[in-house]
């Protein structure tokens, strides 16, 4: 069960990684709020060791923190 959990993690990190390559017509704010979320989707599912809801949730905080860092 760990190794599906890993598996998709790993699919979704890689996923958001590459839908970031769209953010040429974002604002710089956007940007920041997208990288957030995919650092903090991979760092959340790190800590949590690929709990879905550490996914969620640091990506949520990444993408908070994302947003503030333009202000």
């Amino acid at each position: 069960m760990k190794t599906n959990q890993k598996i998709v993690t790993s699919i979704v990190a890689a996923a958001i990684l590459v839908s970031l390559s769209g953010c040429s017509g974002m604002s710089r704010r956007d940007q920041n709020t997208a990288i957030g979320a995919g650092i903090g989707a991979v760092g959340g599912a790190v800590l949590t060791g690929g709990s879905t809801v550490g996914t969620v949730g640091g990506a949520a905080v990444g993408g908070i923190i994302g947003h503030e860092l333009d202000k």
